[in-house]
């Protein structure tokens, strides 16, 4: 059996040190905003090329504090890409902001900026972009459209940490820029956790400030706040695997040169750019049976996954909140989109084997 993903292999070669973490933390007794909290952030701002970085406790929080921060007016609109996670349109739902969804690219499946434009309304306050399956988004395009219209720019960095465009790593463009840390991502933790980078030291304060309670002297409460702050038990596992993440990525980016060299022409395959330094947090391919395909390589003991099987405009949860559910090319991916195995656990074996079925099984 091939699995799409296994997370005690995919982190079998860090035991060790987390356990090294762990003991650490739990004798020290302070488990709370401690050490290694303050590690994690001052070494993953630097690993990201910015200023700061604040630890959440989980990426849908990082979301919504990268919004909640700039205090946009309620009603205010948001553009977002009209095929990302549903958890990057829930954070504009939950700070009473619209979502204006904007069809992708259907080469990169990232937001296409010629569309960008012609979204925006003068109640549009930013754009919340989307790197995903590990690809950059076109940033400088985005950052030229936004500065031109005065918008704000949050990136959704869940699946692309260090993930590069020219050499500038996801999380640096943005205005303030948010991380998943779930435990399948790249850069994974052992349960949930979050962070946001930024350049910009106002708003990081501001952003430690709310994720506190509203609180930067304790018992006294500055603004309505929150509480999510990043473990230190997480932040501990974190240190340890941020790390290994240059070995994590390269490694996947091995795999994915196997699949674009073993791969027929019968599946849509990710575009390729030097210019784009990917990540492959997911390797995802098209195919118009796609259902078949993956009842075809289950049969043959290969196990994949969908990212993801139903577009946003089509959740139950949407029905009423967008503006507009006319999203064909979104409608388009989500139809025929696949995930193939391609975790740090995976062999370049393992990827040649998922290719010859995928090929056998043909169009």
């Amino acid at each position: 059996m091939i699995e799409y993903e296994n997370l005690a292999l995919s982190n079998r070669s860090f035991f060790e040190e987390y356990l090294k973490s762990f003991d650490q933390t739990m004798r020290g007794g302070w488990y709370v905003l401690g050490k290694n909290v303050e590690s994690f952030e001052r070494r993953f701002a630097s690993y990201c090329g910015v200023d700061h970085c604040v630890g959440l406790a989980s990426g849908l929080d990082a979301l919504d504090l990268s919004l909640r921060v700039f205090g946009f007016e309620p009603g205010s609109e948001v553009l977002v890409p009209s095929n990302t996670y549903i958890a990057t349109i829930l954070s504009i739902l939950h700070c009473g902001l619209v979502p204006v969804l904007v069809e992708p690219d259907p080469a990169t499946y990232n937001l296409d900026p010629n569309l960008v434009e012609d979204a925006i309304t003068s109640r549009t306050v930013a754009i919340m972009v989307v790197h995903l399956y590990g690809k950059i988004c076109p940033m400088d395009e985005v950052m030229t459209i936004a500065n031109a219209h005065g918008l704000k720019v949050i990136e959704d960095c869940a699946q692309a940490h260090g993930a590069m465009l020219n050499g500038k790593k996801a999380g640096s463009f943005g205005h303030c820029n948010a991380f998943s840390f779930y435990p399948t991502k790249n850069l994974g933790a052992l349960g949930d956790a979050g962070a946001i980078t930024t350049d910009d030291a106002d708003l990081a304060q501001a952003i430690r400030v709310l994720r506190n309670y509203g609180s930067r002297i304790k018992y006294y409460n500055e603004v309505v706040g929150y509480n999510s702050r990043l473990d230190e038990i997480q932040a501990g596992f974190l240190n340890v695997k941020l790390g290994h993440l240059d070995s994590i990525n390269n490694h996947k980016r091995e795999l994915a040169d196997s699949y674009f060299k073993k791969l027929g022409d019968s599946v849509v395959k990710p575009v390729r750019n030097a210019s784009f330094h990917d990540v492959f947090h997911i390797f995802n391919v098209r195919h118009p049976r796609r259902d078949d395909l993956k009842a075809w390589l289950l049969e043959r003991g290969i196990k994949t996954d969908i990212h993801y099987p139903l577009a946003p405009a089509r959740q139950a949860a949407m029905q009423g909140l967008l503006k507009s559910t006319d999203f064909p090319v979104a409608d388009d991916i989500h139809a025929t989109t696949l995930s193939l195995p391609i975790s740090y656990f995976h062999t370049t074996t393992d990827i040649e084997t998922v290719a010859a079925a995928i090929n056998e099984f043909g169009a």
